[in-house]
């Protein structure tokens, strides 16, 4: 692309400083032509120059294929009635209560409510229930203005903290007691 130097207009007044070169092309419509061609090149080049959209009949990658499962019976469902073989209900009438239960298929409940000093009621319990391998699944529990608490051998426990997470929880308390304080 060649580039011409301007030179002042001829009737233009002299100046005590010397002009400045400027760059000029001789056809402004044609610059803008030639700009607008090196954009619409680099937008093509700029382009993603593979797409995996449509594979091709040449292509070597393989397709892992899934079929629906085969329909099959939903198995059947004793629904007949469980005997309930003891229920007792104590309602007191000013928040307090008591009541138990058992059922024939070893479902077992109690609990002991009181009313609490912000106006809930506070329930101590328990109740359990038969597992598939024959043996009984235990929860012992409070519900209180602390909230929900309950305790079993089924619950999941978190594992142990390592030894340098307790080290940086006693660090961090020791900063909260001298007032230091993290942003």
């Amino acid at each position: 692309m060649p580039v011409f130097l301007a030179r002042p207009h001829p009737t233009a007044a002299p100046s005590s400083q010397p002009a400045s070169p400027r760059l000029a092309h001789p056809h402004p419509s044609r610059a803008r032509q030639e700009v607008l061609l090196v954009c619409l090149a680099a937008a093509a080049l700029a382009s993603p120059q593979f797409s995996n959209r449509f594979p091709s009949r040449f292509s070597t990658r393989r397709f892992q294929t899934f079929s629906a499962p085969l329909p099959t019976p939903a198995p059947r469902i004793d629904y007949r009635p469980i005997a309930i073989l003891r229920d007792e209900r104590e309602n007191y009438g000013d928040g307090n209560f008591r009541y138990e239960f058992e059922t024939e298929n070893g479902i077992r409940v109690n609990a002991l409510g009181t009313p609490g000093f912000r106006g809930q009621s506070n329930i101590r319990g328990s109740y359990s229930y038969p597992l598939p391998n024959g043996g009984f699944a235990e929860v012992n529990y409070v519900a209180d203005e602390n909230g929900y608490r309950a305790e079993s051998p089924l619950i999941p426990t978190p594992h142990p903290l390592p030894a340098h997470a307790i080290e940086q929880i006693r660090i961090a308390e020791e900063q909260r007691r001298r007032g230091i304080t993290w942003e």
